[in-house]
């Protein structure tokens, strides 16, 4: 179980990646949730690394952001080097 304010390395990374996805096309949060069908604080939340997604959720919002899955997991850390 994750300490209370603890962000799991994973989410941390992954949520960094889509913040910047959405950067990248000059996307607001509230645009971004509206075009994947989710609320504006569950986007907020997750590009915080502070909510563990669905995987439903993670291709939602990537079909919003016109990118594959792919994009947004390659070259994660070994468990080792995010456990340290």
């Amino acid at each position: 179980m994750p300490r209370l304010g603890h962000v799991d390395p994973y989410l941390d990374i992954l949520g960094k990646r889509i913040r910047a996805r959405r950067s990248e096309l000059g996307m607001s949060q509230e645009g971004l949730a509206h075009e994947a069908g989710l609320d504006r604080s569950y986007v907020g939340r997750i590009e915080r690394g502070e909510h563990n997604l669905t995987f439903v959720a993670l291709v939602k919002l990537c079909r919003a952001m016109r990118c594959d899955v792919a994009e947004l997991t390659h070259d994660l850390p070994p468990a080792r080097a995010v456990e340290g």
